[in-house]
């Protein structure tokens, strides 16, 4: 390998894969707030934030490459549960809990970090495992947007 890579600016997407598409939508727009952007049989996608997206995925339905009228997008797929965090400000960290109960959605594990940041650990209806963290959690997360 020669030289220095081309800088990226972040994550764009973020994907998780779901059996249950009624179920997901209900938890990621009733509970998470989430405002679906994409509908599909194949896909919804999410607004997570400021050029950010949450794609869920019916899993067994994405595997076949998909032609679309700008190019080939290829075919992936997942099986068992993934994991994936939301960022928030320290000062949501109770908020999130207090919420989180109040939905009925069972904190599975809080972990206090070296380097001070803390995170809420739950499922979503697939089993997936999503997270809450508050900074500082690594060292380019420092604080909220």
């Amino acid at each position: 390998m020669t030289g220095t890579p081309p800088r990226l600016d972040g994550i764009l997407e973020t994907a998780v894969y779901v059996d249950d598409m009624a179920a997901a939508h209900a938890f990621y727009s009733d509970v998470l707030g989430l405002t679906r952007m994409v509908t599909g049989d194949r896909l919804f996608a999410y607004d997570a934030g400021p050029a950010q997206t949450l794609l869920v995925f019916h899993r067994g339905h994405t595997g076949e490459d998909v032609q679309t009228p700008g190019g080939v997008v290829p075919g992936h797929d997942t099986t068992g549960s993934s994991h994936f965090a939301f960022r928030i400000g320290r000062d949501a960290l109770d908020d999130w809990r207090t919420y989180l109960k109040a939905s009925g959605v069972d904190i599975i594990s809080e972990v206090d970090w070296p380097a001070g940041g803390q995170s809420l650990y739950f499922r979503d209806p697939d089993g997936n495992v999503l997270e809450i963290a508050a900074p500082p959690l690594w060292p380019n997360f420092t604080a909220s947007p």
